[in-house]
């Protein structure tokens, strides 16, 4: 069935809750730059990464949804426009990103890794900015995941891989 022209892209931004403040500044100016693009931002909900890309992105009057891993809504950040708690734990992050038409991945932890690689299974683009998880596959670098500095690029890339038809 055909994409619906009406709907936005869904961009999945993931990353750890505990990163230096370089990183969560990078992730507000990406949260920043696809709600000015129109894409909905999708996260985990919480701390770290996911606060930042959050708070850039309903500073610029986009919509943040979080898909939390507990089973309140008042866990979610404050700049998660709509919350949704699963009850799941970290089961949920298969959820974070398979709805997305692309991933933005900052630096994280085994989380994060989980949610590159649930994308990479549905394949779904990642976009991952310096310092993010890297693949190999038999000691030989994987280009799964395509490589990017710039909040600016990582944004422009993972709308051009999203495509133009709102997913």
């Amino acid at each position: 069935m055909p994409a619906r022209p009406d709907r936005p892209r869904a961009i999945a931004v993931v990353g750890g809750t505990r990163v230096a403040r370089p990183v969560q500044d990078a992730a507000a100016e990406v949260g920043r730059l696809l709600a000015e693009a129109g894409a909905v931002v999708v996260t985990g909900g919480r701390e770290g990464v996911a606060t930042a890309v959050c708070r850039g992105a309903a500073e610029a009057g986009g919509t943040t949804v979080g898909i939390l891993p507990g089973r309140s809504r008042e866990k979610a950040n404050p700049w998660v426009t709509i919350p949704i708690p699963t009850g799941m734990g970290d089961t949920r992050n298969a959820l974070v990103v398979m709805g997305a038409d692309a991933v933005i991945a900052f630096p994280g932890a085994f989380g994060t890794l989980s949610e590159i690689a649930h994308a990479a299974v549905a394949g779904t683009p990642v976009v991952a900015m310096t310092g993010a998880w890297e693949l190999s596959r038999d000691g030989q670098p994987d280009d799964t995941i395509l490589r990017v500095g710039t909040p600016k690029d990582a944004v422009a890339l993972a709308l051009a891989v999203a495509g133009d038809d709102g997913g």
